[in-house]
């Protein structure tokens, strides 16, 4: 019973970080448009993750995007800018969608 909780516990650990990425996607609106594995108004983060899997840049760009906007990527829909997301939130939802697999 004890090695089963140890388990456990570290597989919550494991899976903490995404969950946390998640929910700050949701508290900044981008669930509204994207979801992780199908397209919506926007295209699924796994799609984003397999465009830019071997684009060492991608973080930084992405960041960029998610504050400032950007268009004709993915289709004629424009996303809008998300003035309300920091630097530092902006990289962490970044690094979180190019981890989508």
């Amino acid at each position: 019973m004890k090695h089963t909780l140890l388990i456990m516990a570290a597989l919550a650990t494991l899976s903490a970080p995404a969950l946390a990425d998640e929910a700050l996607a949701k508290s900044k609106n981008c669930m509204a448009c994207h979801a992780v594995d199908k397209k919506l108004v926007g295209p699924s983060y796994k799609d984003i993750a397999k465009k830019y899997a071997s684009d060492a840049k991608a973080v930084d760009m992405l960041a960029g995007k998610i504050q400032k906007g950007g268009s004709g990527v993915w289709g004629p829909i424009p996303m809008p800018a998300n003035p309300q997301v920091n630097d530092a939130d902006a990289k962490k939802l970044a690094a979180w969608v190019l981890g989508q697999k």
